[in-house]
């Protein structure tokens, strides 16, 4: 409908060119098929008479009246070019010829140049058949010159181009006849020249060559196989007219005798041969068996020499057809050698002692055959490698004795291989096996499967609490293996070493006794014995080293300020100081170790929290801003000094610090006492020798004072109350170096204040050797007071004055 279609608007086209006056000329050329694409087919310029440019400038365009564009203008040159690579047998098939027609058109004025091009034909297809192989079958009996029509070749070229002959390989029997028909196409029979014989020759092979006639020339080839069949004018014929077989006695039913073997040169059912017993006895009809398809002879019952040495049978060969043909067999029994010896046990040592000394009997048998001759002498044997010796003895009597020691943690059981075997051939063996258990003997101490053990647990363990086990492996059996446990006598840390330990003696479940403390005890050392239960029994010792692991079970500890004094303990701080001023240095200690013992500090609670901060880690007290007139006079910090445990233990002390204006004269000499004697021993051990050197004598001058001061109060009742000792204060350096001891370094100025209540506070470091009293006492304060106004100054007493207001 398509093509219909294309006509009809073709020749309507036409028809409107017509009526328009527009003249078509027609162009024609010819290209062979197969031109790659980009090949020129020729310069149109010529033909359409137009000079160069001309196409350009008045827009040609080349149409193509197919469905595909196969060529392509080029309208500068005029030159017309293969598109795409053209099949002329895609194209066209066998019509001929074979045109593409396309159409050039011109505007300005408009002008259609019709363009023919043939395709003209190139060998390039082979004859090809519609299969690589044929088949026929022809009877042997076919007369001469009988024809067998073949297919014939396909070429899809056309003329000389296409098929012109048919060849045949050699062959004696057939030959090739090639005709045309009446429209020229060939056709090709294979004719019988010579008669078949399917024996001599059951099939051919032969090959048909198509040859077309183009250059070069090109050929299809098939295979033609014939196959001969078969007529029935050949008898069967065995290989031989006469077997001969040794066949041994005793042999078991189904056994190979012989195969006969008859041919048939015929084929198929004139080929197919059966085979039977010929004019044979009954008994060999039951002594043998003749498979009728093989030809094989089997034996069906028992065969004894004794009782027939030979036999003869007559076998029959019949094919398909009817015929048939003869044969002899003649088979000759041979005497064997069927009995094997016997192995009889008279008596077995089971089971054996590992300690048994050398030749000891083991086994004690006899070997016997009831064949004759070299058929019935024997010899025995036993295993290699094997603690045992066989002696022979009279009448084929055998002794198995030992010749090693033998050991039963390596072997506890022997299953001993005796062979025997006759001198026959072939031979016949007999094999016997014989268990021998081996008993055990107490040679084995017990084994630990370390040699040394290390047990780790924590202190303040439970009494009773498992803290590992230790095993020990006897390689001996039931009594000689149990294995009992047992703690070695010795001492742990001057104690004996069976008050720490005890032991299960039949799992070796080490149990502690007490619980430890890892500060007392940090590790011991138990011996324990593993004893066997043999007689005599045999132990062995290994060392178990028991590691006490620390835990945080201790507090920490202030050893400044202490934080089990009954009285608070008092810092002076002058109130002209500016930030960063080492107002105290907190020293805690923590009796556990590792990371138990690192410490930090921490400011748990403060008056004024801005004014005063800690070292997480020296514990150093220092200001952080200047003190002012609106802070109070009284300080009050609590201190938390907490350890790296887990869980981890804490300790609170309580720091008061009093801001002053300044410190007396008497206070300066003693801070400089307090620092030659810091410059002369840093040791924190001996300054808190002296310290308390210091405190018992200031102690014993207050005794004496106080005695002195109440004999005094009862003449002078006047004097209510005596001010605080106002000492003057120094300069105090700000910056500190803490020690690995946790104390103060030796460089710094230690200065020391007392306030109202001191003197039942514990000491901080050296007190002033000057008495100092309580303002309890206002007879003692108040001659005090008389004392050192006599010697100040007029300026000196009003400041007093003041500050008694202050502190009151």
């Amino acid at each position: 409908m398509d093509d219909t279609f294309r006509i009809k608007k073709g020749l309507y086209l036409l028809f409107l060119l017509f009526l328009s006056g527009v003249v078509c000329v027609s162009i024609h050329y010819s290209l062979p098929e197969e031109k790659k694409s980009g090949s020129l087919v020729a310069n149109v310029l010529k033909d359409l008479k137009l000079g160069p440019g001309e196409l350009s400038a008045r827009r040609a365009q080349l149409v193509s009246k197919s469905n595909k564009q196969h060529f392509q203008l080029d309208t500068h040159s005029g030159n017309l070019f293969v598109n795409e690579k053209i099949d002329r047998e895609a194209l066209c098939g066998k019509m001929e010829p074979c045109l593409l027609l396309s159409e050039i058109v011109l505007q300005n004025p408009l002008k259609i140049y019709k363009v023919e091009i043939e395709i003209k034909d190139v060998n390039d297809n082979s004859p090809e058949f519609s299969k690589t192989e044929f088949n026929l079958e022809i009877p042997e009996n076919v007369p001469t010159n009988t024809r067998f029509p073949l297919e014939s070749a396909k070429d899809a070229d056309l003329g000389e181009n296409s098929i012109q002959n048919y060849t045949l390989s050699s062959s004696g029997h057939f030959r090739l006849d090639v005709q045309s028909d009446e429209v020229g196409s060939k056709y090709v029979d294979l004719v019988l020249e010579t008669s078949l014989d399917r024996e001599k020759e059951a099939q051919f092979l032969l090959i048909v060559t198509a040859v077309d006639g183009g250059v070069p020339q090109r050929t299809g080839k098939v295979q033609i196989k014939i196959k001969v069949l078969d007529n029935n004018d050949n008898f069967p014929q065995f290989t031989q007219s006469e077997y001969k077989v040794k066949l041994k006695e005793n042999c078991l039913r189904g056994t190979l005798v012989s195969k006969v073997k008859a041919k048939d040169l015929d084929f198929g059912s004139n080929a197919q041969i059966s085979y039977s017993f010929y004019r044979v006895s009954e008994k060999i009809i039951h002594l043998f068996h003749l498979n009728e398809n093989t030809g094989e002879i089997t034996v069906l019952g028992p065969i004894d020499y004794e009782e027939e040495a030979s036999y003869n049978m007559n076998i029959k060969a019949t094919d398909g057809g009817g015929l048939s043909g003869h044969c002899k067999v003649l088979v000759e029994i041979e005497d064997e050698n069927d009995n094997a010896p016997e192995i009889s046990v008279i008596s077995v040592t089971s089971p054996l002692a590992e300690d048994s000394p050398l030749d000891t009997l083991v086994v004690l048998f006899s070997v016997t055959d009831r064949d004759s001759g070299d058929n019935g002498r024997t010899s025995c044997s036993v295993e290699m490698n094997l603690p045992f010796l066989l002696k022979n003895t009279v009448n084929n009597y055998y002794q198995l004795v030992t010749q090693s020691p033998l050991d039963r943690e390596k072997v506890s059981e022997y299953n001993i291989t005796i062979s025997t075997a006759d001198r026959g051939f072939p031979k016949l063996i007999s094999t016997r096996i014989i268990s021998v258990e081996i008993s055990d003997v107490n040679d084995n101490s017990p084994v630990f499967e370390k040699s040394k053990y290390e047990m780790q647990v924590w202190e303040n363990n439970i009494p009773g609490l498992l803290m590992g086990s230790v095993h020990a492996v006897d390689l001996d059996v039931e009594q000689n293996a149990k294995v009992t446990y047992s703690v070695v006598p010795g001492n742990a840390s001057g104690d004996p070493v069976a008050s720490y330990v005890s032991i299960n003696s039949e799992t070796g479940n080490m149990y502690l006794l007490r619980s430890l403390d890892y500060e007392q005890i940090k590790e011991f050392q138990v011996t324990v014995r593993a004893s066997d239960g043999g007689s005599p029994p045999l132990s062995s010792e290994v060392v178990v080293r028991v590691v006490i692991l620390d835990e945080n079970d201790n507090a920490p500890f202030f050893l400044y300020p202490l934080q089990n004094s009954t009285s608070p303990c008092n810092e002076l701080v002058p109130k002209s100081v500016e930030a960063g001023y080492l107002v105290a240095k907190v020293v805690a200690v923590d009796g556990d170790s590792g990371q138990n013992s690192w410490l930090s500090y921490e400011l748990l609670k403060a008056t004024d929290p801005g004014l005063f901060n800690i070292g997480a880690q020296n514990g150093e007290v220092k200001t952080r801003r200047p003190l002012t007139e609106r802070d109070t006079n009284k300080q009050r910090l609590i201190i938390l000094v907490r350890d790296n445990g887990h869980p981890p233990q804490s300790s609170t002390a309580t720091l008061n610090i009093l801001p002053v204006d300044g410190f007396s004269d008497p206070y300066l000499n003693i801070a400089s006492v307090s620092q030659e004697a810091s410059e002369e021993d840093g040791s924190l051990t001996m300054y808190l020798v002296i310290c308390l050197a210091a405190v018992s004598f200031v102690f014993l001058i207050c005794i004496i004072v106080f005695v002195v001061i109440k004999i005094y109060k009862k003449e002078s009742s006047f004097i209510t109350a005596l001010p605080q000792f106002p000492p003057a204060l120094p300069e105090i350096p700000e910056t500190g170096v803490d020690s690995q001891s946790g104390s103060l370094s030796r460089t710094y100025q230690y200065d020391v204040c007392l306030t109202g209540g001191s003197l039942s506070s514990d000491f901080r470091f050296l007190r002033p050797l000057i008495p100092v009293f309580s303002m309890g006492d206002p007879t003692v304060s108040e001659n005090h007071r008389i004392s050192s106004i006599s010697q100040e100054t007029p300026d000196q007493v009003e400041s007093q004055k003041q500050r008694e207001q202050v502190n009151k």
